[in-house]
């Protein structure tokens, strides 16, 4: 098991987030009114689950450990990653701003929520692609079996004490009733096992 194969995995889990945020948007556009909850709750999901664990797994664990293998941070791939993870936390910010004036039907603040939520997922789907296709096969390159083993410890670390017991598991679900909702196909890959590393199964 390869410390990216558990990243390929939580890319699935946004993208299929990604794609509910896009149909809710739009809903909201030709409707007049956003789902108030339903976008807390993908905020909720893209700080937590999105940034809070899967970035944080990238930002202190994998992408030190490719600079210690001689990745440039600045002239780097790493550093391309990192700053396009801010720019993810700044749509959060806007789009966070705008869902109590848009779920009262302020068609301003759901054009203004709809802008950042567009913005958010071009960003987040051209970053998936570029850390798969990209950043990951360089790592796994680089990288030796007792450097794949460090990493999975380190993410265990991050699921279980930074995010605490259990909250891993419990966006996985809230990412599936969100596809449930909005229709949404749930993402899935033969090439990767549906799996945490902690080793609870995706339902």
């Amino acid at each position: 098991m390869r410390a990216t194969e558990i990243l390929r995995e939580e890319h699935l889990v946004i993208q299929q987030v990604l794609n509910c945020l896009e149909e809710m948007s739009d809903r909201a556009c030709i409707n007049g009114e956003l789902d108030g909850s339903a976008a807390r709750d993908m905020v909720d999901f893209f700080r937590h689950f999105a940034d809070g664990c899967h970035h944080s797994k990238e930002e202190a664990c994998l992408f030190p450990l490719m600079e210690a293998r001689g990745f440039d941070r600045d002239r780097g791939p790493t550093g391309v990653m990192l700053a396009e993870h801010e720019q993810g936390r700044a749509c959060l910010k806007a789009m966070e701003a705008d869902i109590d004036a848009a779920a009262a039907g302020d068609r301003n603040a759901v054009a203004r929520f709809a802008d950042a939520a567009a913005a958010y997922t071009q960003l987040l789907h051209e970053h998936i692609f570029k850390e798969n296709q990209r950043l990951f096969p360089m790592a796994d390159q680089v990288f030796s079996e007792a450097d794949q083993r460090m990493l999975l410890d380190r993410f265990v670390h991050v699921e279980r004490h930074d995010m605490g017991q259990g909250t891993h598991e419990r966006y996985l679900k809230l990412a599936d009733n969100l596809a449930e909702r909005f229709n949404v196909k749930r993402e899935t890959s033969d090439d990767v096992q549906p799996h945490t590393c902690c080793g609870h199964v995706r339902a």
